[in-house]
C-alpha cells in the first residue's frame, strides 16, 4: 500500500493525502484549497487524475480540507464522499461561499495576469460544481463502522475542531492481514465551550498527524466571560461606543454568542444591541443549533435549564442584508457588531473597522487568529495607521486582543490526544499540516516521548507502507 502527500505538506493549507491500497483501490482523505498569497496556480493541478479516485473522506468542513472538491467532481470523480453530517451541512454553505468568492476573485486575478501577458487562469468552479458535490456527499455517524468497500472500513471519532470534525482510522485488509491507518484531521482543544473535546482512537499501525501548533503551548485561559464583561461595560456602557468583533463564521462566532447569552441569563449582560452581522455566520449558527450530538455536557446542560438555545437572546439580532449592515454603521447608538471575517480582510468587517476605527469610544476586539499580513495582523501588531479599501486610517479606536478562542491544539495537547496509543506499535507518524520549523520542533518534542519513526513528507512525496 502507499500514501501519497498532495497538500499540507510542510505547510498548513491544502490537505489532501491519497491512500492506494495493493489492488489500486484510490482513496483520498481530504480534498483542501490552498490558501494565502501566490497559490492561484497551486489550486489549479492536483497532482493526481480526479477521474481515477474511487472514494474521498473528509474530515471536517473548513475550506483548507474541502475548498477543492467541487473542483475535483468538475474533473471527473464520480465516487461518494464520506463525512459526518454536520460536516456536509457546514460544507454545503462554505463550499457555496467558496464558489462566488472564487469567481470574484479570479475576474480580478486574471485582469492583472493580462497586463502581464500571462496565460489567464480557468475558474475552480461554479455554484452548479458545487451542488454536485453535495449530492455526492454520505453523511456517517461518529465511532460506528462504516464499510467504504469490499478491502477498506473506517471509524469516525470526534476532534473537537469545529462542529462535526472527524479523526478517521481505517481498516485496510491485504490477503490474511489488515493495516490500520489514521488520520487526525484538525486536532480541537480539551474543554472547548460548546464542543466535544477530542477522544480517543483506535490502535493504528500508521499515524497522518497535523501539527500546525507543534511549537507552541497556549496560555493559561483566562475568565471569557468576565473578561469580555469588562470590556463591554467599559466601551458600550461607559464610553458609549461600539465594540467591533472580527470573528470566523464557524465557532468563533458562535462561541462569542453563546458566551453572552449565558451573561445575558446571569442578568450581567447591559441592555445594549448585539448584532451578528454576516449571512455565513448566521447561517452557520443554524446549522450548529441542529446539531446538539456534537455539543459537550456543559451546554446540553445548559440548554436543559434555559430556554433550549444558547444562541439567542432579546437583544441578539441576526443581520443578513446589506442595507441593516450599512444602518450599524450611520448609528451612533453603542452596541456590539460581531462580523466575518475573522483576519478582517474580507466581507463587511472591513466596512465597520473603516467606519470606527477613528472613534475613541470604541474598541476592535481580536478573539482569533490573523496573519500577519491581514489587516487583523497589523491591527494586533499596533499599527497606528492601516490602510483600507484605498484610504490611510489613523487608528484611534482601542484594539484589544483575547487568545483564549484558539481551534488547534497546541503540542502538549496533541501528545496527550496521542496518548492513547501504544507507541511500539505505532511504525511511522507522518506530520501533516504544519510549517516546516514548526514541525521539526514537534518531532523533536515526539521523540523524547518515544516515538520511534516520525516523518515530515514533502509535496507531492509517495511512501510505501509495509
Amino acid at each position: 500500500m502507499k500514501i501519497q502527500f498532495h497538500g499540507a505538506a510542510q505547510r498548513v493549507t491544502g490537505s489532501k493525502h491519497l491512500l492506494i491500497t495493493e489492488k489500486g483501490t484510490k482513496i483520498l482523505l481530504d480534498c483542501g484549497l490552498f490558501q494565502g498569497l501566490n497559490t492561484q496556480d497551486m489550486n489549479q493541478k492536483f497532482g493526481f487524475e480526479p477521474s481515477e479516485i474511487d472514494y474521498v473522506i473528509l474530515s471536517h468542513a473548513h475550506i483548507d480540507h474541502t475548498g477543492l472538491l467541487p473542483r475535483l467532481v468538475a474533473k471527473g470523480f464520480q465516487g461518494p464522499i464520506f463525512c459526518t453530517s454536520a460536516t456536509k451541512d457546514l460544507a454545503t454553505l462554505l463550499l457555496g461561499d467558496s464558489a462566488r468568492i472564487q469567481e470574484n476573485d479570479l475576474a480580478r486575478i486574471n485582469k492583472r495576469r493580462e497586463k502581464r501577458g500571462e496565460t489567464l487562469l480557468e475558474n475552480l468552479y461554479t455554484e452548479d460544481d458545487v451542488a454536485q458535490t453535495i449530492a455526492q456527499m454520505q453523511a456517517v455517524n461518529f465511532r460506528e463502522e462504516v464499510s467504504i468497500c469490499e478491502e477498506v472500513s473506517a471509524y469516525f471519532t470526534d476532534t473537537g475542531h469545529i462542529l462535526g470534525s472527524a479523526a478517521i482510522s481505517l481498516t485496510i485488509k491485504e490477503g490474511e492481514k489488515s493495516i490500520h491507518v489514521f488520520f487526525s484531521g484538525d486536532i480541537g482543544r480539551p474543554h472547548d465551550k460548546i464542543l466535544k473535546s477530542p477522544e480517543p482512537f483506535p490502535q493504528a499501525d500508521y499515524i497522518i498527524c497535523e501539527s500546525t501548533y507543534g511549537s507552541r503551548l497556549h496560555e493559561p485561559e483566562a475568565d471569557v466571560k468576565s473578561s469580555l464583561l469588562k470590556i463591554v461595560k467599559r466601551v458600550c456602557v461607559e464610553q458609549k461606543g461600539k465594540l467591533i468583533i472580527p470573528a470566523f463564521s464557524i465557532d468563533r462566532t458562535q462561541e462569542l454568542v453563546y458566551a453572552l447569552d449565558q451573561l445575558e441569563t446571569e442578568g450581567h449582560l447591559p441592555k445594549i444591541k448585539v448584532y451578528v452581522d454576516s449571512p455565513l455566520s448566521v447561517s452557520a449558527t443554524m446549522v450548529m443549533k441542529n446539531h446538539p450530538e456534537c455539543f459537550n455536557p456543559e451546554i446540553l446542560a445548559y440548554l436543559e435549564k434555559g430556554d433550549g438555545d444558547a444562541f439567542g437572546f432579546p437583544n441578539l439580532h441576526y443581520i443578513s442584508s446589506v442595507e441593516e449592515s450599512k444602518k450599524l454603521n450611520d448609528s451612533p447608538e453603542p452596541c456590539i457588531i460581531i462580523s466575518a471575517s475573522g483576519m478582517a480582510e474580507a466581507g463587511r468587517i472591513k466596512h465597520h473597522i473603516a467606519n470606527h476605527i477613528n472613534d475613541v469610544r470604541c474598541c476592535i476586539l481580536l478573539v482569533g487568529y490573523t496573519s500577519p499580513d491581514s489587516l487583523g495582523g497589523q491591527l494586533k501588531s499596533g499599527a497606528k495607521q492601516v490602510h483600507i479599501f484605498g484610504e490611510n486610517h489613523d487608528v484611534r479606536a482601542e484594539v484589544l486582543v483575547m487568545d483564549s478562542f484558539s481551534a488547534h491544539a497546541d503540542y502538549q495537547e496533541i501528545i496527550s490526544y496521542l496518548s492513547c496509543q501504544n507507541k511500539e506499535e505505532v511504525k511511522t507518524i507522518f506530520l501533516v499540516h504544519g510549517e516546516l520549523d514548526t514541525q521539526e520542533i514537534f518531532k523533536g518534542k515526539l521523540e523524547k516521548e518515544g516515538y520511534q519513526h516520525i516523518e515530515i513528507p514533502q509535496m507531492h512525496q509517495e511512501v510505501e507502507l509495509d
